[in-house]
């Protein structure tokens, strides 16, 4: 195993706004503002981002894989011009009545990535806006981090520590970009600490 500076982000609610009937059409994948310009400042950093996401839409008929295709061609496209990149998009295309093992909150996708990228997962952050994004973190090994953006937007005082309860260790951001702020000060922190070396 090596070591590769990743970050796993969820698509919908994080990047993009989400949306109630599932993103069927390009033109439906509408960015959360500031979140390309944090992937692209992530990218900047050193930082390798890909996407792990629950899209049941494609088992329930909705949306066909052309049409997937289609968004994330989409996205690529809109990060390209802030200057970002995602190095890949792993997807679980099954329903909750498949049990599979590759839906959130269940590990699996995580896992894909983690041996796809040759790496443990321990100290990997991965960013959602659901507590199965969460709980699919916490059971791969990774760091559970919730943006209160998307299905996460609104929640305060008591709803959100009920949801914080269910997923140990967690750490709380209002969006993308302030993830990044955290992330990128940490790791100038603990480059200082070993002596300046950087990545």
């Amino acid at each position: 195993m090596h070591t590769v500076p990743l970050v796993i982000l969820g698509r919908d609610g994080v990047l993009n706004e989400f949306r109630e009937g599932h993103v069927t059409a390009p033109e439906e994948w509408v960015p959360v503002p500031g979140a390309l310009e944090a992937v692209a400042r992530l990218n900047h950093a050193g930082w390798h981002v890909v996407v792990a996401t629950n899209q049941s839409g494609i088992g329930r008929g909705m949306i066909d894989m052309s049409a997937v295709n289609a968004v994330h061609a989409r996205m690529h496209q809109m990060l390209q011009t802030q200057g970002g990149r995602i190095d890949a998009v792993f997807f679980c295309p099954h329903t909750p009545e498949d049990q599979c093992d590759c839906r959130k909150p269940k590990p699996g996708l995580l896992q894909d990535i983690g041996r796809r990228y040759g790496l443990a997962l321990q100290n990997v952050p991965v960013v959602g806006d659901t507590l199965r994004d969460l709980q699919a973190a916490s059971a791969a090994g990774c760091e559970p981090h919730l943006v209160l953006s998307g299905r996460a937007s609104g929640l305060t005082g008591e709803a959100l520590q009920q949801l914080l309860d269910q997923a140990p260790g967690a750490q709380v951001h209002a969006h993308l970009g302030a993830f990044v702020d955290a992330l990128l000060a940490r790791s100038e922190t603990a480059d200082s600490t070993a002596g300046g070396l950087g990545r």
